[in-house]
């Protein structure tokens, strides 16, 4: 009988072991390791992703990039480094928000083409390539023909489409709701804005250059939006046919800007000490700014556009925005979004201007 017994226990105990066994191979099976997902880029083209994103690179104007990136939490992915032109002391907020991009490989020329065998070395699980006024097309094809599943983004002065590519962003990383909490702040934003200087009558409209004072141009097309919606009057905007385009220093006095905000601290006070500047309304005014500086120039292409809109309303209708605590802003952003604890020290840097440019 004790025998009957024991041989029984034996075969509830194999029949338990069966079930766990196999109910752990079915747990195995629910869950690929290789599952896929398929999206469509910003070129209208269907891309093969692995559904989970581990690595990312970036090729074009790689800190922009790098900050749609941050904005939904996933700069500790980026497994590219920053190309030439942003290897200095001014870029170094790249690195505080994503440590992990010191040391990593340039994957571009200065030519902005693919470095494909530093690319193909990475093997990233996905490549951000930008449209930002030029086509990356010609880069797409390299990189998509070697393998590499290779997402285009396109942002030119349109920020229905840079929500667009937020959007994609945020998908193509897990990240949706974070994507859109970010759209809505920025929408937030601007509705924020448009409510203080809806009233302020056009002749109170300061006129405002976006000057980078070395090459005596004014960059970028974005800045027509953020002057307009800051409740500045754009000197450029009737003139502007490319990104960057060339101000002659007769222009410029014929303008007579009230405002100038400048591409780089430095240049603030090489500017007042320019003797060729000293009747402009704004340099006898006072009224010289440095764009602030974060993961990007914020008066460039950079998913900080909303505190650059915030910080140029403020510095043109001081009066208007009293309220607005620059500061405590940026530090809400920085945590919310880019998941970075900034101390007020970097928030004041990054509002002069950033910390000014050396090479390593």
């Amino acid at each position: 009988m004790k025998r009957k017994h024991s041989l029984l226990w034996v075969l509830v105990a194999l029949l338990t072991i069966s079930i766990v066994v196999s109910a752990g191979c079915k747990k195995t099976e629910d869950k690929p390791v290789d599952a896929k997902v398929t999206v469509t880029d910003m070129m209208g083209r269907e891309v093969t992703l692995p559904a989970e994103i581990n690595s990312i690179a970036a090729v074009g104007p790689g800190p922009a990039i790098n900050s749609l990136i941050f904005a939904v939490g996933e700069g500790g992915k980026i497994v590219s480094g920053l190309p030439e032109f942003a290897r200095n002391e001014r870029w170094k907020y790249q690195y505080k928000f994503a440590p992990n991009l010191k040391d990593k490989p340039v994957v571009q020329t200065a030519e902005v083409t693919p470095n494909m065998e530093e690319l193909l070395k990475l093997k990233p699980d996905v490549v951000f390539a930008m449209d930002a006024g030029t086509s990356c097309e010609a880069n797409i094809k390299v990189m998509a023909d070697a393998g590499l599943p290779t997402i285009c983004l396109a942002w030119g002065n349109n920020t229905e489409e840079f929500k667009q590519s937020m959007d994609l962003v945020g998908k193509v990383l897990n990240q949706k709701a974070l994507a859109e909490e970010y759209n809505k702040y920025f929408d937030d934003t601007i509705a924020r804005v448009n409510k203080a200087v809806k009233n302020v009558p056009e002749e109170k409209k300061p006129r405002v250059l976006h000057l980078n004072v070395e090459s005596m141009t004014s960059p970028h097309k974005i800045t027509e939006w953020w002057i307009s919606e800051a409740g500045g009057n754009s000197l450029t905007k009737e003139v502007r046919i490319g990104e960057n385009i060339e101000i002659s220093m007769e222009q410029l006095l014929k303008w007579d800007p009230e405002v100038i905000v400048v591409f780089a601290p430095g240049q603030v006070k090489a500017l007042y000490n320019d003797s060729r500047f000293k009747d402009v309304s704004a340099v006898k005014n006072k009224r010289v700014y440095a764009t602030p500086m974060g993961a990007h120039i914020w008066s460039t292409r950079t998913s900080e556009q909303p505190l650059m809109l915030l910080w140029a309303a403020k510095t043109f209708h001081p009066d208007a925005f009293n309220d607005l605590d620059l500061e405590a802003e940026l530090i809400s952003f920085y945590k919310h979004f880019y998941k970075y604890s900034m101390s007020a020290e970097d928030a004041q840097e990054i509002l002069c201007g950033g910390p000014m440019p050396s090479k390593h």
